[in-house]
């Protein structure tokens, strides 16, 4: 039987499980908006600060989640229409129409900017110039941000597939798949690169390192076990990116858990029962985790024990946080970006952005962070 993935179309997912409301609250892609009702903020007693570096427009996201590519102190935004665009320090170099809608993030390396589209065509463009350099077509529609690195442009299709394009020519050198379960999410996970690797996540609860090389499985490990009598009940799928640190990666998995392996061997170091759609990242000293109630969860790097959970920002459909220095930064469905603090989650700062949801992952800028909200606005924040 061909894979089916959860869905955003409601009549499908009704014909094929009979319970439309079923999967539209266990879907957490299905909407920016939290399903119950979010907990309301309350006043911070602030003691740090996320200050606006520079803030600029790409254009809105639609349905899609749209993440922006950096690197140094360029970024690389794209939107639904087929706007993509370079700012620098916040100043638009350029900005070019690709000519038909784009369905996903960007990739970059500095050299080359990667989107893809609903049809299956990744497009290709020079940084320097906007220029269109090269076009490919994958086996269904991109959703996810691909990878540049190592002379290849890395794009995962909505089908599971990993192919590896010659970033000169977009002449395809390789082409990742496996098999999966029947049910799955429709997600916007891509890949990460970690050095002459390449880490998926996959439905079934799977993360496999793939060498750049030739496309070949390095290893496979579990991070979750489908479990449950129902299909809705097995689905365990790693919907979010994982986090490589020295010879450390972790990753999580909805409605299964989350996970630390070896790098290199792909031996579990260690493992936690929680359910994350949003993700994990880590420092020196820990591993912080977005549970999908809303909660963030702060758990010691070398043995999974908890260390301190944030719960007061219930059901406000929270991104993965991301780590920065002795805080931790979190975006929400409002737009709104809260700063926690390392030693125990209390809340340090926020910042607010234009309201709408930031359903990407914030990436690290400089001494902060960026993220681009659903109505395509790019925030540049830095964190004291």
């Amino acid at each position: 039987m061909k894979p089916v993935s959860l869905p955003l179309l409601a009549v499908a997912s009704a014909l094929l499980l009979g319970a439309c409301s079923t999967v539209e609250k266990l879907n957490p892609f299905s909407s920016s908006t939290p399903k119950v009702k979010p907990t309301e903020l309350a006043a911070i007693q602030t003691t740090g600060e996320l200050r606006s570096v520079w803030q600029a427009g790409v254009g809105s996201a639609g349905e899609f989640t749209f993440s922006p590519a950096v690197v140094g102190d360029s970024v690389y935004a794209a939107a639904r229409d087929g706007a993509v665009a370079r700012f620098d320090g916040g100043r638009q170099v350029w900005r070019i129409a690709a000519g038909q809608p784009i369905s996903g993030g960007v990739g970059s390396d500095g050299k080359l900017v990667v989107v893809g589209t609903l049809k299956g065509e990744v497009l290709a463009f020079d940084a320097a110039t906007g220029r269109e350099t090269w076009k490919a077509r994958v086996s269904s529609e991109v959703l996810a941000a691909p990878a540049v690195a190592d002379g290849l442009a890395i794009v995962r299709s909505g089908d599971s597939r990993i192919f590896g394009f010659d970033a000169v020519d977009g002449k395809r050198r390789w082409v990742y798949q496996r098999s999966t379960p029947t049910l799955s999410l429709r997600s916007n996970v891509g890949v990460v690169l970690a050095g002459r690797l390449t880490l998926a996540g996959f439905p079934g609860g799977k993360l496999v390192a793939i060498a750049n090389n030739n496309g070949a499985a390095v290893w496979e490990v579990t991070v979750a076990l489908p479990k449950g009598s129902t299909e809705l009940e097995r689905v365990a799928d790693v919907t979010s990116s994982p986090v490589v640190s020295g010879s450390i990666v972790c990753a999580a998995a909805f409605q299964g858990r989350v996970a630390c392996f070896d790098s290199n061997s792909g031996n579990t170091l260690w493992s936690r029962d929680m359910s994350s759609s949003a993700g994990v990242d880590m420092d020196t000293r820990y591993v912080y985790v977005a549970d999908d109630k809303g909660a963030v969860h702060a758990l010691d790097r070398n043995s999974g024990a908890s260390v301190w959970k944030q719960d007061k920002l219930t059901n406000r459909g929270l991104s993965r946080p991301l780590a920065l220095g002795n805080q931790i930064a979190v975006a929400d469905y409002q737009g709104v970006v809260h700063l926690l603090r390392q030693e125990d989650g209390a809340f340090a700062a926020r910042a607010t952005t234009d309201g709408s949801a930031v359903r990407a992952e914030p990436v690290r800028f400089g001494a902060g962070l960026l993220v681009q909200t659903a109505n395509g606005g790019l925030y540049a924040l830095e964190a004291r």
